[in-house]
């Protein structure tokens, strides 16, 4: 049974199918099913819940949806899997800790799809991958994350290790995720970055402000470089307003592969490719 918690547990050849997969799906032509899938989110959850739940319905699952708390109780995760198998045939689950997540997917009950957790956000960053696809081979990009440890910073490792992806982290050191490729010249890295990546600083802001990016930075970079902010992002914090209307930035229709992406990893976890 094959479920995604980490994009470390899967393989290059797992990417590609999902890639194939959110083709189909973007095409119009993607696998149906008949059933439903269950849902754990947090009431802030806007575009991931969004495309999770429309892309269900649309690929013939019922969306059930529950908050995020529902999976804060002492009974053994792995009984609420086994609880839910016979009436549903999926989990997707926004949780804080992934080791949640991890459970459920552990009990081997039914399929466990990672929606976000304070570790990773491994389906966003696959969307990402799968926008910049569209434009040609993505391990031939160089990429630039700007911004401190947290989950986006680790699913873009997670990710790089996986695709054996060009990537740098830039940020103060005590910030750095550990392992990842880093440095905290941010003018040197823009220059050779050909997809810059960012996310909001949380309680760094004061040690990240000096790594805000900007449209005169962007200037420095190499042409047809891509900006691509995770949201939310706020104007004035992680970027200025002018590195959003410059033309590096890769637009809100950027996050618009979220629908296929999102139906496309769930048809791969029900083996439906």
């Amino acid at each position: 049974m094959r479920s995604l918690t980490t994009l470390d547990a899967w393989s290059a050849d797992d990417v590609e199918a999902v890639f194939a997969l959110a083709d189909a799906y973007d095409q119009g032509r993607g696998p149906t099913t008949q059933g439903a899938v269950v849902l754990f989110f947090p009431s802030t959850s806007l575009r991931t819940r969004v495309t999770f739940e429309r892309g269900a319905s649309l690929m013939g699952l019922q969306p059930i949806v529950f908050p995020d708390t529902t999976l804060d109780k002492p009974e053994a995760l792995a009984d609420v899997a086994e609880y839910l198998a016979p009436w549903a045939d999926i989990v997707v689950a926004r949780h804080p800790d992934l080791a949640v997540i991890e459970q459920l997917a552990a009990a081997q009950a039914l399929p466990v799809v990672n929606a976000m957790t304070n570790e990773n956000h491994p389906c966003e960053v696959l969307a990402d991958l799968f926008s910049l696809r569209r434009h040609g081979d993505i391990t031939a990009l160089r990429f630039l994350f700007v911004g401190a440890d947290g989950n986006i910073a680790r699913a873009w490792q997670e990710a790089a290790r996986v695709l054996q992806l060009d990537l740098v982290q830039c940020c103060p050191t005590d910030l750095a995720t550990p392992g990842a490729v880093w440095t905290d010249d941010l003018e040197a890295a823009v220059r050779s970055a050909d997809v810059v990546l960012t996310d909001g600083p949380g309680r760094h802001a004061d040690a990240l402000a000096p790594f805000r990016v900007t449209a005169e930075l962007l200037d420095l970079a190499p042409a047809g470089v891509r900006f691509a902010p995770c949201p939310p992002f706020i104007r004035g914090r992680e970027v200025s307003a002018d590195a959003i209307d410059h033309p590096a930035f890769v637009g809100h229709a950027f996050k618009g592969p979220l629908l296929p992406v999102q139906q496309a990893v769930m048809a791969l976890c029900l083996d439906l490719g």
